[in-house]
């Protein structure tokens, strides 16, 4: 063997080596991307920011939150502060404004920022701090008790998609278990899914509403894929059912999380309704467990 002989076997050999390695280092790229980008809905955290906005959002950003869902946007005001004053906070704590809850409006007529009151100025201000997604969080009782009032949506979720999109924005609806209660023989989820232009209403799946209406999201994702860009990871206690931190309770996240592509999904936000703890600490928990997921 000739001296070049000798470069070209040695070449070859560190270049196999490093090829060995690229899947360990690809692997560990997307982990870490994982783990950087998990959000959380502020609801979780409605009693904290209620007292105290600022200190509330440094400790989510402490823990190690990147991400977050905005809710309570009312005349303008995002918890009472103008969308540049809150697009600054944000700023300074390195917490990117994804996406925000809103209301239908179709019960409410006072209060301005729903879909059905000043909505174009919701999608403005949401555009101007930042958010991808507008969402409609919650339909009340009066807002769903008839077929027809379902049927109805998928008018207003379309339009409401129109005013989104020219925005440069995303619109998307955020369930329950209530829509998968069936009303003279129809699932109403069914006319909200399957009703709406895909490209205007995206479905924002919350994982532990669904589960807790006996439903498996994957066969969701599969009758819908691709509609699903946002999840609410949210738990459920192994005994009573009622919410709990992020990977102590009995849903199979590993399980949903390998369906990610199918279902489209962009972003997830941690959340949990009713902690039995500081809402702070539970957060906290739930971020932990979400980082050793590798989700």
């Amino acid at each position: 063997m000739n001296y070049n002989e000798k470069i070209s076997r040695k070449s070859f050999i560190k270049a196999g080596a490093f090829a060995l390695t690229i899947p360990v280092f690809s692997k560990l790229s997307l982990e870490t991307k994982a783990a950087s980008k998990i959000g959380l809905q502020l609801y979780t955290l409605r009693n904290d920011i209620s007292k105290d906005l600022l200190g509330t959002l440094k400790k989510v950003a402490a823990i190690g939150y990147k991400e977050v869902e905005l809710f309570g946007y009312n005349d303008g005001k995002f918890f009472g502060k103008t969308p540049k004053e809150f697009k600054a906070i944000l700023g300074d704590l390195g917490l990117d404004p994804v996406s925000g809850h809103y209301g239908a409006g179709v019960d409410n007529k006072t209060s301005k920022g729903t879909l059905s009151n000043e909505w174009q100025r919701a999608v403005d201000d949401a555009a101007e701090i930042g958010q991808k997604y507008v969402n409609c969080a919650y339909l009340t009782e009066k807002e769903r008790d008839t077929l027809d009032k379902y049927k109805s949506y998928v008018d207003l979720f379309n339009k409401s998609g129109e005013v989104a999109k020219k925005a440069g924005l995303q619109f998307g609806y955020h369930n329950h278990d209530f829509e998968f209660k069936q009303i003279d023989g129809q699932i109403p989820y069914d006319i909200i899914a399957g009703q709406t232009d895909p490209k205007l209403v995206k479905l924002e799946l919350d994982l532990y509403w669904i589960v807790k209406a006996g439903l498996d999201p994957v066969a969701l994702f599969k009758k819908y894929p691709g509609r699903f860009p946002l999840w609410h990871v949210k738990d459920m206690d192994k005994t009573d059912q009622s919410f709990a931190e992020v990977g102590t309770g009995s849903i199979d996240f590993a399980k949903i999380f390998e369906a990610r592509k199918l279902a489209g999904l962009t972003h997830f936000f941690v959340e949990q309704d009713v902690a039995k703890r500081p809402a702070i600490e539970a957060i906290d928990i739930s971020f932990k467990n979400v980082t050793k997921m590798k989700v």
